[in-house]
């Protein structure tokens, strides 16, 4: 019965057979059918991440902050004027080699840390877009399938509105023969 009506619906809104559709507008017809909610993917609500990505999505959020770059400038700049001013004492004199260091170091592994936090945000948005995508194509589908029952209603009603015309008028005309036959 269901796959009837499956094949039935897909027929009507897309003029199609259910089974030659694509498996995206399949599933927009399964819901229909179902009279199931469209559900957001588990990505999209940030469920599922593992501790990996959870840790590089906080990274990318610190490392890509005004917050992060003040600091980090003040921590160099501490860094530097500390060394200039122990002159003799130094523990990273003038070149600064130590600090080149540290920061290749730190350079080497934010990048590819926030890589992977944006690799995972695109799948995310990806993500979005085909639930955008498949909520945008059944309200299109249900908004179709609501025009057709307006139809079919005011048809309806303009069969009913001539049908009772046409018995108004069938009367109105035997009225008309009963007077032209008293006036005789």
């Amino acid at each position: 019965m269901t796959d009837s009506r499956r094949d039935a619906l897909a027929r009507q809104l897309l003029d199609m057979p259910y089974d030659d559709l694509p498996p995206v507008k399949r599933s927009v017809i399964d819901m229909m059918v179902d009279k199931a909610p469209t559900a957001v993917g588990r990505h999209v609500k940030g469920e599922g991440a593992s501790f990996g990505d959870r840790l590089a999505d906080r990274v990318a959020a610190v490392g890509g902050s005004w917050g992060f770059i003040i600091a980090f400038g003040v921590v160099l700049a501490g860094w530097m004027g500390l060394n200039l001013a122990l002159v003799t004492r130094a523990f990273d004199p003038y070149p600064f080699i130590f600090l080149n260091l540290m920061l290749s170091t730190l350079a080497a592994i934010q990048a590819p840390v926030i890589m992977m936090s944006q690799n995972r945000q695109a799948a995310k948005d990806r993500e979005g877009a085909e639930h955008d995508y498949l909520v945008n194509l059944r309200a299109e589908l249900e908004i179709m399938r609501l025009h057709d029952k307006l139809d079919a209603v005011r048809d309806q009603q303009l069969m009913d509105l001539l049908r009772s015309n046409t018995e108004i008028l069938e009367t109105l005309r035997g009225q008309v023969a009963a007077l032209g036959e008293k006036g005789e």
